[in-house]
């Protein structure tokens, strides 16, 4: 009986050290995540192997793994350029990213698990002040934002193009400048839009004008053409022809052919 209590110590720290030895070995890739297997006696990272997938790995103890997300992430970030003319802007970016799946092992053995702040983020920066150092705040401020953030994007882009970095999109989601300036440029463009809406007001009148001299001297050029096909003989003609027509009506009248100065007949009266 003294004996089996000497005997269940060895055993009972067997049975932990295997159970240590166990949980050294096995490693969890959770959904979204990929590992890169660094082996300490077998030449350190591992690059020409593809990285570990999701599930349940059994490593040697003395190996170590280490564990990245490669689902999309959103890096935001709020920097200070200088426009053209070295004014100070406040822009307000926001960066879509992942690692690069097929050379996670080259992205740790030569970048590292910070990748983000030793490439993708100072490679933004940089980009982000090239590109707004070639507008103006009024481009800034109205017509350029599209073309400030794909030509933001292009640059990182190729950049990091080498640095086993995927970058899906780059969005600039507000600029600020001070208020000084902006108040300038609201003013601004508050006086080209009522200059424009003037401009068409002028330039309605004017059609205006021309439609309604138009429409006179098509007036005058009928009425002259008119005047000149009337002679007396087609006077007498249509006096004729209204005289006809009267002399149709039941009403009682008296009418005396040729009676008149100019030979046109004369209606001496009538009565229902």
């Amino acid at each position: 009986m003294d004996r089996l209590p000497k005997v269940g110590v060895p055993i009972l720290i067997g049975i932990v050290l295997l159970i240590i030895l166990i949980a050294k070995s096995t490693v969890t890739v959770e959904s979204g995540e990929a590992g890169v297997l660094y082996k300490r006696f077998g030449g350190g990272v591992v690059t020409d192997e593809p990285a570990m997938g999701e599930g349940l790995h059994i490593v040697a103890p003395w190996n170590k793994v280490f564990i990245y997300e490669t689902r999309r992430r959103d890096l935001s970030e709020k920097m200070n350029v200088l426009s053209s003319n070295g004014l100070d802007i406040k822009l307000d970016a926001t960066a879509w990213y992942m690692p690069e799946v097929k050379n996670l092992g080259k992205l740790h053995q030569e970048i590292g698990e910070d990748y983000v702040q030793r490439i993708l983020l100072p490679t933004i920066r940089s980009a982000a002040r090239s590109v707004v150092g070639r507008y103006t705040p009024e481009q800034l401020y109205s017509t350029k934002r599209d073309a400030i953030q794909a030509e933001i994007f292009e640059e990182t882009k190729k950049i990091i193009s080498d640095q086993y970095i995927i970058l899906d999109e780059i969005l600039v989601r507000d600029v600020t400048l001070p208020s000084t300036i902006k108040n300038a440029i609201e003013r601004k463009l508050k006086q080209e839009q009522e200059s424009l809406e003037y401009e068409f007001r002028l330039v309605s009148a004017q059609k205006e004008a021309q439609r309604q001299r138009i429409e006179a001297q098509g007036k005058s050029d009928a009425n002259q053409i008119l005047s000149q096909s009337l002679n007396d003989k087609i006077l007498k003609d249509k006096g004729i022809e209204a005289t006809l027509k009267l002399s149709e009506s039941p009403n009682a009248k008296v009418i005396v052919i040729g009676a008149g100065d100019d030979g046109m007949p004369l209606i001496l009266g009538g009565s229902n």
